[in-house]
């Protein structure tokens, strides 16, 4: 992507991960993350990021600088095997789930007719799978962290087939029918607190179809709207103000970057994971496939920033992982900075007052032999005995 570092000075290029389904304090809400995102992209060069980030149910903003990656591609990407090259606009597919009502249907049409009126949106197509999705959800009792299943997987594959075949999508959307929790459920996610239940099992119809298909694809869910709750906290209140979630899944698709496998790495402004200067990540989330896989490639790692504020239900924290490069911060605002240091070539720690302390000596080999030499005579040497009075 073009860059702004300078003449001479490559593109540089931060990936933000908070991981889907963990409890995220910060991002593990209704796109509350998305200030980050936008705050991030304006210091780098490239941002890449996934929807889990982006997403803000009716809500969304648009960022040039910024590639909207599903997980499992991210994941392909830190690993080398694909790469992410830009686009000025994808044609989207929408998948509407059997096992959703009619008058939920029609409400999800009209967001697609209304962001192909009102922001000009390449929506093509629509179809409807040829049985219901069956969605489950739960929390995973070991780790803490949301997942889930289809019951009807085959279903899903054939539409994005139908729709491949039939339209010549580029990017596909997925609307599944979830089932409608209690309002006493939802108390403590209404509030701004605890693991979103549904973000788990999104994140595997997304995957399902990235894997099977290599195209860009993101989930909405579809549930009949909740009463009104005056005290809804902010993070979560981007989920309250309308039918569906939809709007911000069709704009990111609208331009997420497609996949290059890597046997094709001739495509000018193709972006790989040997471009990545920095990674974004909570501080006790580091254990995912893309952030070990960036991480612990061999040459030039990438920065490896630990955000000590987002908190998640995780307790991967990068000692455990045992990785190197790291920088602990103790919030978004530090990380920031840091990559700003970073950006200019200025090491971060020289921002800090004890930052930098005196350079430490590595001894050749020949000269390591010498001290050893040395110690030696000075054990056969005879000692002097000082008596004292």
């Amino acid at each position: 992507m073009q860059g702004s570092s300078g003449i001479g000075q490559k593109p540089y290029t931060g990936v933000m991960i908070v991981p889907t389904g963990t409890g995220a304090t910060i991002g593990g809400f209704a796109g509350d993350s998305l200030p980050v995102a936008r705050a991030m992209s304006s210091v780098v060069d490239c941002l890449i990021t996934h929807p889990n980030v982006l997403n803000g149910a009716m809500l969304h903003w648009p960022m040039a600088s910024t590639l909207y990656v599903e997980g499992y591609a991210l994941d392909r990407f830190a690993e080398g095997y694909w790469g992410l090259q830009p686009v000025h606009q994808n044609r989207v597919g929408l998948i509407l789930d059997m096992g959703i009502e009619e008058e939920l249907i029609q409400r999800h049409l009209q967001v697609a007719d209304a962001t192909r009126a009102t922001l000009g949106l390449p929506v093509l197509e629509y179809t409807i799978t040829d049985a219901p999705l069956q969605v489950e959800k739960w929390l995973d009792p070991r780790t803490g962290t949301s997942t889930g299943r289809l019951g009807r997987p085959d279903s899903l594959l054939r539409a994005v087939e139908t729709l491949m075949k039939g339209a010549s999508v580029d990017a596909v959307a997925v609307v599944g029918r979830f089932p409608d929790d209690s309002v006493d459920e939802l108390v403590d996610y209404r509030q701004g607190q605890g693991v979103d239940v549904l973000a788990g099992v999104e994140a595997v119809i997304s995957h399902m179809v990235v894997k099977e298909f290599g195209i860009p694809c993101a989930h909405a869910p579809a549930l009949s709207p909740l009463p009104l709750d005056a005290s809804i906290s902010p993070r979560s209140a981007a989920e309250e103000i309308g039918y569906t979630f939809l709007p911000c899944v069709l704009a990111g698709l609208s331009k997420a970057p497609q996949f290059i496998e890597r046997t094709n790495r001739s495509g000018a402004g193709t972006v790989w994971a040997d471009d990545v200067d920095c990674v974004v990540v909570p501080a006790n989330a580091c254990g995912g496939e893309g952030t070990l896989a960036l991480c612990r490639k061999s040459g030039r790692k990438p920065l490896l920033i630990a955000v000590e504020e987002n908190e998640t239900v995780l307790d991967d924290t990068p000692e455990k992982m045992g990785l190197v490069n790291v920088v602990r911060v103790a919030n978004y605002w530090e990380a920031i900075g840091v990559i700003a240091a970073h950006k200019a070539g200025v090491d971060p720690k020289a921002l800090r007052r004890s930052g930098v302390s005196h350079l430490h000596r590595l001894e050749t080999p020949r000269h390591a032999e010498a001290s050893r030499s040395a110690l030696k005579g000075l054990e056969k040497a005879p000692i002097a005995m000082t008596g004292v009075r």
